[in-house]
């Protein structure tokens, strides 16, 4: 029940392949980047992230983001995976400086190691949200901090352990919507 990092960036790649054809007529802007992210008290997660911004308000994103890539490289530290769907409100649209309150949906997976801890609750549906401020450069990139409560968490025995309920977020993007005008 792992999400192998070549499996998640397959799903992120097709993701982003088809909402390019879908909303290529309608996009404002297509972005990808990378995602800094921190559990308040626990482990950075790092990743990558693709958004949609279709119309001034709404922006969809698919997200991808791991212990792996963070706290787990090159220790023992607990492998965990998330990957999920987003839907943010921007307030300011037409502004540089851009608040913004997103809503994730996605999925949690932790590997333990041993067997002895096979028994603890390992995965989890994730159910977040995020409140936040894009900064939108002259240039194409997009500085996007966020704090946000992930409304699942657990024990270990009732959900799974390492899924904290607090986390903050930085994600640094670039815009490639000039790659698919016509």
């Amino acid at each position: 029940n792992n999400i192998m990092p070549s499996k998640a960036a397959a799903f992120l790649l097709l993701l982003s392949l088809a909402m390019t054809i879908f909303v290529r007529g309608q996009v404002h802007s297509f972005d990808i980047g990378l995602r800094f992210q921190k559990s308040v008290g626990l482990y950075n997660e790092n990743g990558i992230v693709v958004q949609f911004n279709q119309t001034q308000h709404w922006v969809f994103s698919a997200t991808y983001v791991s212990s792996r890539f963070g706290t787990a490289w090159g220790t023992n530290a607990i492998k965990q995976d998330n990957l999920f769907a987003s839907a943010a409100y921007k307030i300011r649209p037409t502004h540089r400086l851009q608040p913004f309150l997103r809503a994730n949906l996605g999925y949690f997976n932790a590997d333990y190691g041993p067997e002895i801890f096979k028994s603890l609750t390992h995965s989890s549906v994730i159910a977040a949200f995020d409140l936040g401020l894009s900064y939108a450069f002259k240039f194409p990139i997009k500085i996007i901090p966020s704090f946000g409560y992930n409304t699942i968490t657990g024990d270990g025995k009732s959900g799974a352990g390492t899924l904290y309920p607090v986390f903050y977020q930085l994600s640094v993007t670039y815009n490639l919507s000039k790659l698919f005008a016509r």
